[in-house]
């Protein structure tokens, strides 16, 4: 039996796949109500799945990036 490691991401992580914005710009985008929720939070702060922030970003960041610096 083969068992998948489970990738997760914190606001540091997030803040770097959206190409180094602020904290203050990942808190808006983490909050946002079609962000995808947070899996746990811990005393660091929350953490996400990798996968759900990765589809995430796939289908959100071109229309984001004409609007405003995500």
């Amino acid at each position: 039996m083969t068992v998948k490691p489970v990738r997760l991401m914190g606001a540091h992580e997030i803040r770097i796949r959206l190409g180094g914005v602020s904290r203050q710009r990942a808190y808006q985008i983490t909050n946002r109500s079609d962000f995808p929720a947070a899996v746990a939070d811990l005393a660091q702060g929350k953490v996400w799945l990798a996968e759900d922030v990765e589809s995430w970003m796939r289908v959100h960041r071109r229309q984001d990036s004409t609007n405003d610096k995500a």
